[in-house]
């Protein structure tokens, strides 16, 4: 395995950072997860356009994109790898220890891991925990995952594969890593970004290419909707057939399974859309 790490292609063993990177110690980063095949990365424009917005939000420096194409260029020459997963990060770098940023400048580090496929439909739960919509880093893409990890851990335990959260307000957000859908006589929905949901790359090309609708929704939602669905970089498109005790049989459902086969079909005839 060949890591890009801070100007260099390097062997796992010897890809390094000080323990004293900000992105360690006090998660102050951010980071882009793309879908690879054979080598061929998929809507890395769109990733690398919201890497910089998450770091500006944090208040970091642009990323440098060109350096950034080049780096994800070595990893997946290194290792042209069937299904990948290409993990870019891009942190405060070195700095004291404590919330206040060195001078060092950023760390950047680009990796490629394997990835599967995921079966066409999973089984989710809702969590007691809530999203801040209005929080400083509502919307970023940060490396501060340990909600998530924690929520996650939570639906692992209760035989799902996504735990799915309400904002401040009770209204539906998001899942962990992941954005949701649901059907409503026949029409799609989705959360707004304004409920602290990511702006997901794979969410925005699915409202382009099915119609869905942007839509402040309740938490109550997911107990009449026809069907559910979740979009993200490693899911494409999968229908849920169980939110907590809820079961839908059939799943995926006919809208679903026409937004599967439309993302398909315009995802395979353009790379970088």
């Amino acid at each position: 395995m060949r890591i890009w790490v801070n100007g260099g292609l390097r062997d796992a063993d010897d890809a390094m950072l000080s323990v004293l990177d900000h992105g360690l110690t006090v998660g102050d980063g951010v980071f882009e997860t793309v879908r690879t095949t054979h080598g061929r990365p998929f809507a890395l424009t769109r990733h690398l356009d919201r890497l910089t917005r998450s770091a500006r939000g944090l208040g970091l420096p642009d990323p440098d994109l060109d350096e950034v194409r080049r780096a994800a260029s070595a990893v997946l020459g290194a290792d042209p790898m069937a299904l990948g997963r290409l993990r870019i990060t891009y942190t405060g770098g070195l700095s004291p220890l404590g919330s206040e940023r060195g001078d060092a400048g950023p760390s950047l580090v680009v990796a490629l891991g394997g990835a599967a496929r995921r079966p066409d439909t999973t089984a989710v739960i809702t969590v007691p925990w809530t999203r801040n919509e209005r929080s400083a880093v509502a919307g970023l893409k940060t490396t501060s995952y340990a909600e998530n990890v924690v929520a996650l851990a939570r639906a692992r335990e209760h035989g799902a594969s996504e735990a799915l959260f309400a904002n401040t307000a009770g209204r539906l957000c998001e899942g962990t890593g992941s954005n949701v859908f649901v059907v409503l006589d026949g029409q799609i929905h989705t959360p707004p970004v304004a409920s602290g949901c990511l702006a997901g790359i794979t969410r925005a090309l699915a409202v382009e290419w099915t119609g869905a609708q942007e839509t402040d929704l309740p938490m109550d939602v997911l107990e009449r909707a026809e069907e559910v669905f979740l979009t993200s970089t490693l899911r494409d498109i999968q229908a849920v057939h169980r939110v907590d005790a809820r079961e839908w049989a059939g799943s995926p459902g006919p809208v679903t399974a026409k937004a599967m086969r439309v993302f398909g079909e315009r995802a395979g005839n353009d790379l970088d859309p």
